[in-house]
């Protein structure tokens, strides 16, 4: 399912809003809106952007690093594509 990278969460809708939020950044990380190797919005720019919990914006994140479209550096960010290698 193709998502619209510029879509609203709908609390209503049939996906929970981590889903849906998983959906929206890979969808935006597809549009090129972030560059393979570059970090996405912090967390708290999500939380804000999105209206949605912490924990919301975490799990749909951990998702994304679940799947290998992102990966996480503690205290410094998320950043698009694989983790390099040490």
């Amino acid at each position: 399912m193709a998502t619209n990278p510029d879509a609203e969460i709908d609390h209503e809708g049939p996906l929970t809003p981590y889903r849906q939020l998983a959906e929206i950044l890979r969808a935006r990380i597809a549009r090129g809106d972030w560059a393979e190797g570059r970090p996405i919005p912090s967390e708290n720019r999500l939380v804000q952007e999105y209206g949605l919990a912490r924990s919301t914006v975490r799990r749909a994140i951990a998702v994304l690093v679940d799947e290998g479209v992102v990966w996480t550096v503690q205290g410094r960010g998320t950043y698009v594509g694989q983790e390099p290698e040490a």
